[in-house]
């Protein structure tokens, strides 16, 4: 359910002993702890936010988003989602070597946030009862299963994201200056409210896939599959979406730094 994605986009080594793995991993570990523990805390029994709701999952998400690009943003950008990362390398702010060690970062930042989110609600898993509420913790899946239509709404929620994002990090937009993660928090706020709820809004292939494996190799007592029919989704419809909107944005801006 409801989920995330992420970023500033300039690189900035001002501390080299914190460089873009070690700052992607961190940042998306936090991303990933925060978010999949909100939809933890609404969905498993006996939490105490157990049913509070969509709009508590979409906030925490947007909340998780801001607080992970606030703690890293400084050292890599703060990229924290693969299809953000593609559109910048698209864009020209990276370089391909660069992209790559994004990449890395992302998931492996990813699967440690959801190991960590399994050992925070430790008690809780064996008290929940329907496997599929357990996977929705980890990963997203469609409430009307159609793998086109999904495909597409996971598109279109990345370009927003990632078009967002580059024009709240974009050189005319000084007012945002110390407010741009929060800015993008709110972002991925509005798209789960007004986009999420058809797939859950992925909109960041770490996100999803990174947890989704967890999900399928550690011992949560009564969980089901990790259905690996829809996963490629996620992860797909991420990726097109935000190569589409850096091609967009530069088409209309001209390649305007970021």
């Amino acid at each position: 359910m409801g989920e995330l994605a992420a970023v500033v986009v300039k690189v900035t080594p001002h501390f080299p002993h914190l460089a873009i793995i070690p700052s992607e991993i961190i940042g998306t570990a936090l991303l990933i702890l925060l978010g999949d523990g909100v939809v933890a805390a609404v969905l498993l029994a006996k939490s105490k936010a157990e049913n509070s709701g969509w709009i508590v999952i979409t906030f925490g998400w947007g909340m998780a988003v801001a607080m992970a690009v606030y703690a890293v943003g400084f050292f890599s950008g703060a990229h924290l989602n693969p299809a953000v990362t593609l559109g910048v390398w698209i864009h020209g702010g990276i370089t391909g070597s660069q992209a790559w060690k994004y990449f890395i970062g992302e998931f492996v930042g990813a699967m440690i946030g959801a190991f960590l989110v399994y050992l925070t609600y430790f008690l809780h898993w064996r008290d929940t009862e329907d496997p599929g509420l357990k996977l929705a913790v980890f990963s997203t899946g469609p409430a009307v299963r159609n793998y086109a239509w999904n495909l597409f709404t996971e598109i279109v929620g990345t370009f927003v994201l990632v078009l967002g994002v580059f024009a709240i990090t974009g050189p005319w937009n000084a007012i945002t200056s110390g407010l741009t993660p929060l800015l993008i928090g709110l972002l991925v706020f509005a798209i789960g409210l007004s986009l999420g709820g058809p797939t859950g809004y992925a909109i960041n292939p770490a996100r999803d896939l990174g947890p989704r494996i967890m999900h399928a190799i550690l011992p949560i007592p009564g969980k089901g599959g990790s259905d690996w029919q829809y996963a490629w989704v996620p992860v797909l419809g991420p990726l097109i979406g935000g190569a589409l909107a850096a091609i967009f944005f530069d088409a209309v801006f001209g390649s305007a730094p970021l």
